[in-house]
């Protein structure tokens, strides 16, 4: 019996390390890819920049809809001339993902890739028990399939004097392989987190370099490296690096954990400007600070590669909201900002900050239109025209 038990341990281990060894030599064509990956694109030199529009699930063709109508009013002219082409693309519901069984359908992603950037609501990602085949996440799929390396999420909380900028390493940690965990036996389980010095180094630079050109003085980067030795360590050690090319900004290090209970205490974040943190810890940080900047509703991320962009809303689909027939009450400031965001990416700076003044009146100092969701108060498309009046006006007055 223990003869049995020991060959079959043995057969175990040799499986998990056959898997194990498939998973290290995509990574190394992963980081040749990496390394060829120079060319960026320059908008200001094209005559036609298409934007892809992705409506997404649940709440998110209702919130688009606005969404669009406030880019048509800030970009009328660049519309109307040809020089901006908004083209949306179908195909990305989860109705139809299931019924091909692909999180991201290949002629989505054509029609995808045929664009310089992206805009897109929330998509459904199945989970365990839901009656939805396990199909993995197309929001990764996208990112990781347009090399999307950074996620750049902006917070504002202008009465705390709170103006930071998140830069989330978007492809690698514990995302690349959550779908490729190997199950070595009935009693072990084995899940991965992957960095490399590529990923790494890419990410930093970003946010130094959008810390030099914003005058921002500080970035911190934030980690589990007291625990999570070397890969969490060799994070810091990349960003120390780059951070060496940029003598007049400080590099701090914070634990993932204190940040998160900590980020309001003004002693803590006393200096804070720019963040860089690695795959997860960014993913959940940047949630936690979206709360305290008003809700998820109220966020958006800018998912940046060199060729490509993709901008959308941070929240989910809002099953709740749909099912109990509030939908159309939704908030659709995450995604109006997601489309401010994509209007600076693409050289149109000014109209971003007057859409972002637009939203502090429209949301915090006047708020003569209030959304909370519930079919008694504002709709989502009666915001949308207290937003467009503001515009308009702030236009005259400007």
């Amino acid at each position: 019996m223990e003869k049995r038990m020991e060959k079959r341990m043995e057969e175990q281990i040799k499986a998990a390390q056959e898997k194990f060894a498939e998973l290290i030599r995509s990574e190394y064509e992963r980081i040749e890819a990496m390394k060829q990956d120079k060319e960026v694109t320059d908008f200001a030199s094209k005559e036609k920049i298409v934007v892809g529009i992705l409506p997404g699930d649940g709440i998110g063709p209702i919130i688009m809809e606005q969404a669009l109508r406030v880019v048509h009013e800030l970009l009328a002219d660049e519309i109307a001339s040809g020089k901006v082409e908004l083209r949306t693309i179908e195909g990305m519901t989860i109705e139809n993902r299931v019924a091909k069984m692909e999180s991201l359908p290949a002629d989505v992603f054509e029609e995808c890739k045929k664009c310089d950037v992206l805009v897109k609501g929330p998509f459904v990602t199945p989970r365990a028990g839901d009656g939805l085949p396990n199909l993995v996440s197309a929001n990764s799929l996208l990112r990781r399939g347009l090399q999307l390396f950074a996620a750049v999420r902006p917070v504002r909380i202008p009465d705390k004097g709170i103006d930071w900028t998140f830069f989330r390493e978007n492809i690698e940690g514990e995302y690349i392989w959550g779908n490729k965990g190997i199950q070595v036996s009935e009693d072990l389980a084995v899940d991965f987190k992957v960095q490399t010095e590529q990923g790494s180094e890419r990410i930093a630079r970003a946010a130094f370099e959008f810390a030099k050109k914003n005058g921002k003085h500080n970035v911190t980067v934030v980690t589990k490296a007291n625990i999570v030795k070397l890969v969490d360590g060799n994070f810091i050690k990349v960003v120390k690096k780059v951070g060496e090319e940029y003598p007049d900004i400080e590099v701090k290090e914070v634990l993932v954990d204190a940040m998160a209970a900590k980020m309001m205490d003004p002693d803590f974040n006393k200096g804070m400007e720019v963040f860089v943190l690695p795959n997860l810890y960014g993913d959940i940080v940047t949630d936690v600070a979206a709360e305290h900047q008003g809700g998820l509703g109220t966020a958006c991320s800018s998912n940046i590669g060199n060729k490509y962009a993709l901008f959308e809303a941070i929240h989910g689909t809002a099953p709740y909201l749909m099912s109990h027939g509030r939908g159309y009450h939704a908030d659709p400031c995450s995604l109006i900002r997601a489309m401010g965001e994509m209007m600076a990416h693409i050289g149109y700076g000014d109209r971003k900050q007057l859409l972002m003044k637009a939203l502090d009146i429209c949301t915090v100092t006047e708020r003569k239109v209030v959304l909370t969701t519930f079919v008694e108060d504002a709709s989502t498309a009666e915001f949308t025209d207290y937003l467009l009046e503001t515009i308009r006006n702030m236009k005259k007055e400007g």
